[in-house]
């Protein structure tokens, strides 16, 4: 990322100096250059991919993989009034890489640079995929039409194939033979793949495989060969864990714009951010079980010594994992998702599995869970609260200065199999794409353990070693919650929440995907105008018993269910609605473009309850 600075610096060199030489005399534009060669996009393009990890702060909440006490709105299932919160990857998509993309893509199409033009195609498919999924319908056709004041809406239904005709043209571009020397071009500035073009055809095809199986709910998924394209490109995607696409992070202590957006040095996760009790539960194997009855946590009466107490009871069987238990039960992923500051370096497995992890209410940091404690959300920053530097002040795992971004990943595209087969019916290759999408999951994390050394002991970083962390996931992989399902035994919901655990907490919009297509587990809801209806009160909302066969996310419950912690209200403009999605950039389009956001339907888009609308890929019939 330090070339977007040397980039920059070119530009006002080229300006300061204009008419030096004749070389430089190539614009008429006597401010800026006309024209830069495609390549020089390239790095702006990619580093500005950060705007998804900015968006998270909103969606983080949404999907309770984060709570917070910051962006309390979207916990709350509301909006930012007036603001351009979670508004960044509209503004990525639009104007960071708008543009500049269009003119890297024309460019190399013009010096018939197929590859580059490839990778231009790629990227704009995987941006718009992010863009329609958070904001739904968008302004497509009239996105970059000079001259216009204002910009016309498209709806999602129409904007889902021009992604994959974006992502199909870019495999056609790479299959198309590029005799192009491209050297330094893209080795230098190819922050994901170093300009290794057999990747990036892998990388159009995740992205196609994403956007198939956003459309699993559909009356039509398998009949439209929805399924059957969503493996078939999942399949040409990554062939392991080492085809991940990740963005390359500088990360210089010294300058803030270089180091990643989740580092310690830019603080973003620092107390505002941190992990959410769910998360806790999920990944502890601590989830409780409701009383049907009264909704409440139920307890149960457990003798101690001379005394008999009320424990929360919990849920059998538990869906990932059980600390509890024994060999086998434990999921080392835990220790570097949501480690605390309580964790200490160890090698030893006993002290590894005794960790306490502590997690907040949706909009607070004083969420209850079983283990008991209080939240520490330290570790999410990389240092103690009194600013001792016991924990390495870089962070740790990919809460890390120089943690690249992960945009993509190879365990990822194997739940994208395991679901759509068994949407087909298939429980045999849904069981085997299961149990990779988990060993992949299990090989991307460890990829990023980092131990800090310091007179030849671990002083900071990760509280895990690579050695200890294999070990534990290889006997995790062969225990009772992976090896030992069946395809008696397994079940969609095993599918879903081991791949919400997958996309912890980088992926975070692509779970809000799943989440919202199987509509927040709400009990009976149907879909009238375009809002959920049914399930909800004003005050309170009615999901799914933890033991219903079709329920999804054991344990999930939004914030109005008056269950334990979630004893809330969403924005009382919902109606009792949840989210389903946010709001465009409020300087864009409320600002600029409110005439083409009021004619929106079914809810216009300056309705108050505009965020309660549901999304097309997410409605299950045309």
């Amino acid at each position: 990322m330090k070339k977007i600075t040397t980039y920059i610096m070119m530009v006002i060199l080229c300006v300061c100096f204009a008419g030096c030489t004749d070389y430089l005399d190539v614009n008429k534009n006597i401010d800026a250059p006309d024209q830069v060669e495609a390549y020089l996009y390239l790095s702006p393009i990619q580093a500005n991919f950060q705007g998804y990890y900015w968006d998270i702060r909103a969606v983080g909440p949404l999907t309770q993989m984060m709570s917070t006490s910051s962006y309390t709105a979207y916990g709350s299932h509301g909006f930012n009034a007036g603001s351009d919160a979670a508004g960044e990857i509209w503004r990525m998509a639009y104007w960071l890489h708008g543009k500049n993309l269009e003119n890297m893509i024309k460019q190399s199409e013009e010096a018939q640079e197929w590859n580059m033009a490839g990778m231009g195609y790629a990227m704009k498919a995987l941006s718009w995929d992010f863009l329609t999924k958070e904001y739904a319908d968008l302004p497509l056709n009239d996105a970059f039409v000079p001259g216009l004041l204002q910009h016309d809406y498209d709806y999602q239904k129409d904007i889902f194939p021009v992604i994959r005709s974006w992502a199909y043209k870019a495999i056609e571009y790479f299959e198309k033979g590029d005799q192009t020397n491209y050297g330094f071009r893209t080795a230098d500035n190819d922050w994901i793949y170093g300009g290794d073009f057999t990747k990036w055809k892998k990388f159009a095809y995740a992205v196609l495989a994403r956007n198939y199986i956003a459309l699993s709910q559909k009356d039509n998924f398998v009949s439209a060969n929805y399924a059957d394209s969503a493996i078939f490109c999942a399949n040409n995607a990554f062939a392991s864990a080492e085809d991940d696409a990740t963005i390359t992070v500088e990360g210089n202590d010294e300058v803030t714009e270089t180091c990643n957006f989740w580092g310690v040095v830019r603080g973003n996760l620092s107390r505002s951010y941190f992990p959410s009790d769910y998360a806790v539960q999920m990944m502890t194997g601590v989830i409780p079980e409701i009383d049907n009855n009264t909704k409440q946590w139920a307890t149960i009466s457990v003798e101690e010594g001379s005394e008999t107490i009320e424990k929360t009871k919990l849920l059998e069987p538990q869906p990932i994992t059980d600390t509890t238990k024994n060999t086998g039960h434990f999921d080392p992923r835990v220790v570097l998702l949501i480690g605390t500051s309580d964790t200490a370096y160890a090698d030893d497995f006993d002290r590894i599995k005794s960790y306490k992890f502590h997690g907040g209410g949706i909009n607070s940091t004083s969420g209850k869970n079983p283990r008991g404690g209080d939240w520490v959300a330290r570790s999410f920053y990389g240092r103690t609260a009194s600013g001792n530097n016991s924990i390495d002040l870089k962070g740790r795992w990919i809460y890390r200065n120089d943690a690249p971004y992960i945009m993509m990943t190879y365990g990822e595209m194997q739940f994208i199999k395991a679901e759509a087969y068994w949407k087909k019916g298939d429980k045999a290759n849904a069981l085997a794409s299961f149990k990779e999408g988990v060993a992949g999951s299990m090989a991307t994390t460890v990829k990023y353990i980092s131990n800090v050394l310091k007179d030849g002991e671990v002083a900071g970083g990760d509280k895990i070693s690579v050695n200890a962390f294999n070990t534990l996931a290889s006997e995790y992989l062969e225990g009772p919650y992976v090896g030992g399902l069946t395809t008696t035994t397994l079940t969609l919901s095993h599918i879903m929440m081991q791949k919400w655990i997958c996309l912890y907490p980088w992926g975070a919009q692509e779970a809000w995907v799943d989440m919202r297509k199987y509509m927040y587990d709400l009990d009976n809801v149907t879909i009238s105008g375009g809002l959920p209806m049914g399930s909800f009160e004003l005050r309170e909302t009615f999901q799914k018993n933890n033991e219903d066969e079709d329920r999804i996310y054991k344990g999930f419950f939004l914030l109005p269910t008056n269950v334990e912690t979630r004893k809330g209200s969403f924005y009382l403009v919902n109606e009792g609605a949840p989210c389903f999605r946010l709001r465009p950039r409020y300087n864009s389009e409320y600002m600029w473009n409110l005439p083409s956001l009021k004619g929106l339907t079914p809810i216009a888009g300056d309705a108050d309850n505009y965020q309660c609308s549901i999304p097309w890929f997410a409605i299950p019939n045309e």
